[in-house]
């Protein structure tokens, strides 16, 4: 009895951790996004995050017209270290999602299955003088026009590198105070002109 007594906590935090857990993965079965039924595994991983992702195209951009917000685009790849890190510590934060989804419109891009969209986002980040590696974190206005980014952004500030929330903060200001001239000036991802 005595035995069983001193591992009564031990059991008490394994039930805990279980069912926390299963609270977690039911709130993950229920929520879905935009991503549910992609061929990709990459998109496939992403469409049971918080995050209310699109994938590239039309409807995305309607929506964004629509709502009259900008676009946060993310193109990643299964095999990269880097979009899997940023995945975890930053869009599968339900705070982090919240402020996305009430902000923005995002979109979800795989740099695989998806080699011409990517070579396109690449360039218009490159163009922008703008890191175009992966993952590649951009912001559009409604219309397609690139006018703000970068790479991998940590959940906290760090090494001198900005915080995704601030890097959020800034592009949503951005788009706010200087919005004709982000339309004069951006890079159009559609068309691949620059002004």
């Amino acid at each position: 009895m005595r035995t069983l007594l001193g591992k009564l906590p031990l059991l008490l935090c394994a039930l805990l951790a279980t069912g926390a857990a299963a609270q977690v993965s039911a709130l993950r079965a229920t929520s879905s996004n935009h991503l549910n039924g992609s061929k990709s595994s990459y998109l496939q991983r992403a469409s049971q995050q918080p995050i209310d992702w699109y994938p590239w195209g039309e409807e995305a951009f309607r929506k964004a017209k629509e709502l009259d917000r900008p676009i946060l685009l993310d193109l990643g790849a299964e095999w990269c270290p880097y979009c899997a890190q940023m995945d975890r510590e930053s869009y599968e934060r339900p705070e982090m999602a919240k402020f996305i989804n009430d902000h923005f419109v995002s979109i979800k891009v795989d740099y695989d299955m998806q080699p011409g969209i990517a070579a396109r986002l690449q360039r218009a980040q490159a163009y922008m003088n703008l890191p175009a590696g992966l993952p590649l974190t951009a912001f559009l206005s409604p219309s397609g026009k690139l006018y703000f980014g970068g790479g991998y952004f940590p959940a906290e500030p760090r090494g001198g590198k900005p915080s995704l929330g601030e890097m959020l903060e800034g592009a949503l200001c951005l788009f706010r105070e200087q919005r004709k001239t982000i339309e004069s000036g951006g890079f159009d991802v559609w068309t691949q002109e620059g002004v």
